[in-house]
């Protein structure tokens, strides 16, 4: 039996809630975590546009910080660690890609195909963190193994094709 879908008065009870599930993105009947990881290109675009590399770095990395608490209260008001509609971990790994990849639609699209593939593959080491770890902290880390494993062949494509 899987875990009901969160409605939007949900969504709107906790600030969490709204940061858990991707500002909607994760209250998609149909593959949240894909609409989730599209979030993250707008952001990028306006933080590539607004703020110095550093800055982009400093807000990724608040971003996870703010993912781990939120993806563990809404898990927890969920009954559900790690809820198909929790979406931001998607948002900040994705982010991740997209401040090393660049803003090129090809590099982009390619990014976005391969981080979906080892999200929803889960390819060791993230199958493991992701049975293993239930809390805030797996959520948000699974995914940015996946975001790993992203730049990682990105990187090899780059040099191969170089």
């Amino acid at each position: 039996m899987s875990a009901p879908a969160p409605t939007l008065q949900f969504m709107l009870a906790h600030p969490a809630h709204m940061i858990a599930l991707g500002f909607g993105a994760g209250l998609s009947p149909v593959a949240p975590g894909t609409f989730g990881t599209l979030v993250a290109i707008p952001l990028a675009i306006v933080l590539r546009a607004y703020v110095a590399d550093s800055a982009f770095l400093a807000a990724i990395v608040a971003f996870a910080a703010i993912g781990v608490w939120a993806a563990s209260v809404t898990g927890r008001d969920l009954g559900v660690p790690d809820h198909g509609a929790i979406v931001w971990d998607e948002v900040v790994a994705f982010l991740l890609v997209l401040y090393f990849v660049g803003d090129g639609a090809l590099r982009v699209a390619f990014a976005f195909l391969l981080f979906r593939v080892f999200d929803i593959v889960k390819p060791p080491p993230i199958r493991n963190v992701d049975a293993a770890m239930k809390t805030g902290v797996g959520v948000m880390l699974d995914d940015l193994i996946a975001a790993g494993y992203t730049l990682l062949v990105f990187a090899l494509w780059q040099r191969i094709a170089s």
